[in-house]
Formats: C-alpha cells, structure tokens, sequence
C-alpha cells in the first residue's frame, strides 16, 4: 500500500495539474513496483513560500529577487 507525499509550493498549481501528477505518479508505482492502483495513495500538499526554505531564505524573498 504504497503512499506518496508531493510538496509543491502554493504557486498556482491547476486542478489539472495535480490530477496528471497524481495519475503519472500512480502509474510509474504500477510499472516499477507493480502496486495496485487501488491501494496507492498520493496526497499533494502545497506550501506557503515563507514556510518553504532553500539555503538561508524563504521561497518568497527569493522570488521578489529574480
């Protein structure tokens, strides 16, 4: 019963994009590992970009600078 978690920040992910992560993240889990697609749980979690670092900034400064 395999169980991914996708973080993304809260950029403007589209229902449609979520639905392809969630349908292509499920079929690579059936293709490598041959897991049922009816037990295989993905949840898509977005994040704000103050509560998303990388090295010493949050996601929101770094894109107020490019």
């Amino acid at each position: 019963m395999p169980y991914v978690n996708i973080k993304v920040t809260n950029e403007g992910v589209t229902a449609e994009q979520k639905k392809q992560l969630i349908q292509g993240t499920t079929q690579l889990l059936v293709k490598v590992l041959d897991k049922n697609p009816k037990t295989t749980f993905v949840v898509i979690d977005e994040v704000e970009t103050d509560n998303w670092g990388i090295g010493f900034d949050q996601v929101t400064e770094l894109r107020k600078a490019t």
